[in-house]
């Protein structure tokens, strides 16, 4: 029908082609090309990189944090904390690691090292905790000891309270340090009851701004105001799984996953409500309208990028280092659905231009940059990786 198998293998290459050279020009030839090995070189609008494997034998990576000596800090969502060396080697997993609740969403999330901690070799985890009336989002710190092969005096700080009974999904759970000194965790809305996020007796659905020893911080917008719990900075989120602070201006961008859509980015101001879920650019899961069915509202902050269709970012960093000079300054986002990489150009606190990485390959679940200037991505496997996008000439 219409025509020989010669004639249509013709048409299907040339479409093939056709495609290809669209998905050149968009920034996504990795997508078109299938999985890029380590000889390939992938040309972006502004570099040119190759990806190499430069940790493997890993589940489920979900946050990491490079040590002073160029080491990499990595946590395993089912509840393990191991060193990679600088050439790439696994270490076993570290002992005094803090016991997790492993369900869905739920288990060992990020880490993040104190200010100081060359001095203190202080570190701070945040994970889904078990207790008497169900799961929640907790924060705690510990010592990594001299040898790094264990946690010492590992001390809850806080728990995201209340506890919710059922359910194992958005924790949230990234951790930041901002230029004020103090410490921000963002917490989710834990799916079950949306309007948790809108209630300011109830810690989940928020980004959390506190001392070092997990006390409400000075200057909090809710300190001291009846009904409300002083830790809270910013409410009105969903599930916030990346917090970033831009080095151009010092502000905290927030990154957070939609339903269907109504993915956004977020700048952060003090006791600002980001809307979830009375409106949201995306709608629910079942295809209803969320809230009002308003994609926005007088009183609530409007996000710096939207998504719709959904990506799905997860952890995010901005590009802080040499060996890219076209990317410095940019925001990068790990997207899970549709796997790939965000790069997004800023000015200032205004996001300018966007491009999109490695699409459609391998769910991507936390980005950050190294010592070295590469830019290091975890994977989001029971077999998960490290990888590390390098120059090329």
């Amino acid at each position: 029908m219409g025509g020989s198998g010669a004639g249509r293998q013709g048409l299907i290459a040339l479409r093939a082609a056709r495609l290809l050279a669209l998905l050149l020009g968009m920034g996504l030839a990795a997508c078109a090309a299938g999985s890029v090995s380590a000889q390939d070189v992938v040309r972006s609008e502004r570099a040119s990189f190759r990806v190499r494997d430069f940790a493997t034998g890993l589940e489920h990576p979900w946050g990491a944090a490079f040590l002073p000596d160029g080491r990499l800090l990595v946590t395993e969502r089912p509840g393990r904390l191991r060193i990679i060396g600088r050439d790439g080697g696994v270490s076993a997993p570290l002992a005094g690691v803090p016991e997790v609740v492993v369900q869905r969403q739920a288990g060992l999330l990020d880490v993040a090292l104190a200010p100081d901690f060359e001095q203190t070799r202080q570190i701070y985890l945040c994970q889904a905790a078990s207790v008497p009336d169900g799961t929640l989002t907790r924060l705690v710190t510990a010592r990594l000891s001299a040898d790094a092969t264990r946690l010492e005096g590992l001390t809850t700080l806080l728990d995201a309270t209340p506890a919710q009974s059922s359910g194992w999904n958005h924790y949230g759970c990234r951790i930041a340090f901002g230029r004020d000194g103090k410490l921000y965790l963002s917490t989710g809305d834990r799916y079950s009851d949306k309007m948790r996020s809108q209630e300011l007796d109830d810690l989940a659905g928020k980004v959390l701004r506190l001392e070092r020893d997990g006390r409400p911080a000075e200057g909090n917008p809710f300190l001291g105001r009846e009904g409300a719990r002083a830790e809270i900075f910013t409410y009105g989120h969903r599930n916030p799984q990346g917090l970033a602070v831009n080095p151009a201006t010092g502000s905290l961008i927030e990154i957070e996953f939609g339903a269907r859509g109504g993915d956004e980015v977020n700048l952060l101001r003090r006791g600002a409500n980001y809307g979830w879920p009375l409106v949201s650019y995306g709608r629910d899961y079942n295809g209803s309208a969320i809230g009002t069915g308003q994609a926005s509202a007088p009183g609530i902050e409007e996000p710096l990028r939207h998504w719709t269709p959904a990506v799905s970012p997860s952890g995010g960093n901005f590009y802080t280092g040499a060996a890219f000079p076209g990317w410095r300054g940019n925001l990068f986002l790990a997207a899970l659905s549709p796997p790939g990489l965000v790069r997004l150009t800023m000015d200032g606190d205004r996001v300018v231009g966007e491009e999109r990485l490695l699409w459609g390959q391998t769910r991507f679940r936390h980005v950050l940059p190294g010592p070295d200037g590469f830019l290091y991505i975890l994977t989001d496997e029971a077999r998960g990786r490290v990888l590390r996008l390098e120059l090329t000439p």
